[in-house]
This record gives C-alpha cells, sequence and structure tokens, in this order.
C-alpha cells in the first residue's frame, strides 16, 4: 500500500509537466498555424512566380517590422522581368529608408531599354533623394526644360545689347538623363541658370539687336557650344529659342539719366557760383556803407581845419540833389 501511494505520488508531477508542454506545443502550433494563414498567400503566390521567399524570410521580415507585402511583389516583379534579386538586398534597402518598388521599376525599365544599371548604383542613387524611375525614363525618353523656369521667375531672360536695346528671350533645353553622373551631378537647376547666363552674354556680345533678331539660332549655337552640361547630371541634346522680344531702349534710358545728373550738376555749380556773388556783393556794400559813414567825419574834420567853407558845403548839396533830380528824371516811369 505504501508503494503504490508513492508511485501515484511520482507521477503526477509528470503529468502536470506533460500538460504543460501539450498546452505549450499547441500554443505553438496555433501561432505558426496563424503565420502559416497571414503569409501563406505571398509565399504561395512568390513559389508560383519562382520569386523563392521562404516561409522563414517572411517571418523574418515580420518579426524585423518589414513590409513584406512591398517586398514580395517587387521581387515576382523584378524576377519576372529577368532580373536577380535577393530578398536580403530588398529587405536592406528598405530598412534603409528606400523606395523598393521605385527602385524594381527603375531597374526593369532600363534593362529592357539596355542601360547598365545595377542594384548597387540604382540603391545609391534612390537613398541619395534622386527619383531614379525618372532619371531612367528621361534617360529613354529625354524632357524639355523651360529657361527660365516659369515658376521662378519673371519667364523671360533679359539682356541688352551693344547698342542699348533691351531683348527678353525664352528658351528650350532638351536634355537627357545621364546615369552614370547622377549620383554626384548638378541638378537641373543648374543647367537652367547656365544656360541664362549662356543667352545674355551671347546677346550682349551683338553689336545691334538686328542680328539677334534676324539669326536667333545664333545664341543656340553659342550656348551649345560651351558644354553646358559638364558636372551636371543631364546631356544637353538642343537648346531652342522659342521667343525674342524687343524691350526697352536701355541705352536712351541710361543717357537720359546721365544728362539728367549733369543737368543738375550744373545746376548745383551755377547755384554755387550764384551764391559766391552774392556774397562778395553784400561784402561790397558793406564796405561802400563803412566808407560812407566816414564821409561826415571827413566833412567834420575839413570844417575844423578850415579846408572846407560853408559855401562849399552848400554847393556841394546842390550837386548832389540835381544829381538826384537827373536820376529821377531819367529813370522810366513804373506801369501801374
Amino acid at each position: 500500500m505504501y508503494n503504490l501511494t508513492n508511485t501515484i505520488l511520482a507521477e503526477e508531477p509528470l503529468k502536470v509537466v506533460g500538460m504543460a508542454l501539450l498546452v505549450i506545443l499547441i500554443i505553438v502550433v496555433f501561432v505558426f498555424f496563424l503565420l502559416f494563414l497571414k503569409f501563406f498567400r505571398l509565399w504561395l503566390q512568390a513559389k508560383l512566380s519562382r520569386a523563392d521567399v521562404k516561409f522563414s524570410e517572411l517571418i523574418g521580415m515580420w518579426l524585423r517590422k518589414v513590409n513584406t507585402s512591398t517586398i514580395v511583389l517587387s521581387k515576382i516583379m523584378g524576377v519576372q522581368a529577368g532580373l536577380e534579386l535577393t530578398t536580403r538586398d530588398l529587405e536592406s534597402h528598405f530598412l534603409a529608408g528606400g523606395r523598393v518598388p521605385n527602385v524594381v521599376r527603375a531597374l526593369v525599365a532600363a534593362n529592357r531599354a539596355n542601360i547598365d544599371l545595377t542594384l548597387k548604383i540604382a540603391t545609391a542613387i534612390d537613398l541619395a533623394g534622386r527619383d531614379i524611375l525618372d532619371a531612367v525614363q528621361t534617360s529613354v525618353n529625354p524632357k524639355v526644360i523651360d529657361c527660365p523656369d516659369p515658376a521662378k521667375s519673371r519667364g523671360t531672360i533679359d539682356a541688352v545689347a551693344q547698342d542699348g536695346i533691351q531683348l527678353k528671350a525664352k528658351a528650350r533645353v532638351t536634355v537627357r538623363a545621364n546615369i552614370e553622373r547622377l549620383i554626384g551631378g548638378a541638378t537641373q537647376e543648374t543647367i537652367i541658370a547656365r544656360v541664362g547666363e549662356g543667352i545674355v552674354t551671347t546677346i550682349g556680345s551683338a553689336i545691334t539687336y538686328k542680328s539677334v533678331l534676324e539669326n536667333p539660332d545664333n545664341i543656340s549655337k553659342s550656348v551649345l557650344a560651351k558644354g553646358l552640361d559638364a558636372g551636371t547630371a543631364f546631356e544637353i541634346l538642343s537648346i531652342d529659342i522659342a521667343d525674342v522680344d524687343v524691350g526697352d531702349n536701355i541705352g536712351a534710358k541710361l543717357q537720359a539719366a546721365q544728362a539728367e545728373a549733369d543737368m543738375r550738376r550744373a545746376k548745383a555749380e551755377a547755384e554755387k557760383r550764384r551764391a559766391m556773388a552774392f556774397a562778395r556783393e553784400q561784402e561790397m556794400r558793406a564796405l561802400v556803407v563803412e566808407n560812407e559813414s566816414k564821409v561826415p567825419l571827413a566833412m567834420a574834420e575839413a570844417f575844423k581845419k578850415g579846408n572846407l567853407g560853408v559855401m562849399d558845403y552848400y554847393r556841394m548839396k546842390n550837386i548832389m540833389a540835381d544829381t538826384s533830380m537827373r536820376d529821377s528824371i531819367a529813370k522810366p516811369k513804373k506801369k501801374e
């Protein structure tokens, strides 16, 4: 009886452990069943497309918080297009913040157009912030850039010929993306700035504005010959002058402004001379008044010394009165 009791007590822990293991096994199987239901469609889709995506890779991406649909569909798209892509490469680019579908579409487009573009270069361009798909499309189908950019300027490039006439030009630049120079190459804003500078230089070197209006293609040839696409991510195919309009006569305006400035300077000089003459006149009048004030003193001194008599004084007064009368008669009468 004692041995039977000990045997029953010894079997109880084993049953508990067995039940616990059974419960854990059921939970694990249930979790795997849920994961199987979650990823079965993607796994089957990849399997049928020969994309070679393992179930363990799907679970690993899910644990690493990677968008499994994006990775699987992108890989299927690449494999169907004949590209050799690995799940690890796509996943690492996704974790780095890249746009995986955009990169794969660009690789497919480059492969169809026989453009040498590797996954490493494509991911590097994408992580640099450039739109690799747009670059490939521009490389296949060149795009036209308005110069200047209507959204960022007044719409025309203004330049002045040597005869002083202003010309307003618009250009259209046809460019093709250069994949090899896309990393580190300047953007289309640099192309617009360089083309605008070339147009201003060419118009400014023209002797007369009529020569520019007669042959606007000379602007295109001169600007295109300067190699403005050096160091940029584009290759300039052509530069076309869309429109050339005559603006203001800048030379005449500058001459008028110069004449106005000269006139103001002359007026200032004349005013300065007038002020100096007026000051000199006032100085002379002051001297006259000073000398006139000395006359009575001199006369008094002459009377005292006997050099001047009373009759001489009266004769002088008569002469002064006669002179004043003659002056009044000689002056014209004022009109009422």
